[in-house]
């Protein structure tokens, strides 16, 4: 499975951290959460981290949710 791409961030002077996926805002981080987004970016792989604190990631069950027999056609 390949790994999380497309995710950019923005540090504003206000402290504010403006995560975007291909151009669109996914999200809006300020103060405490903000601040330990930060820390976590720059000591990881950004794309997953970002990914992580968006909610935008795989879980790894598509497959079987696609085989599940209700949502056949």
């Amino acid at each position: 499975m390949p790994g999380p791409q497309g995710f950019t961030y923005d540090t504003h002077h206000d402290g504010t951290v403006r995560i975007t996926h291909h151009g669109r805002p996914a999200t809006t981080l300020r103060g405490p959460r903000a601040e330990a987004f930060l820390t976590e970016v720059t000591t990881g792989d950004p794309q997953l981290v970002m990914a992580r604190w968006t909610g935008n990631y795989r879980r790894g069950n598509e497959r079987q949710a696609r085989d599940h027999p209700r949502n056949r056609r």
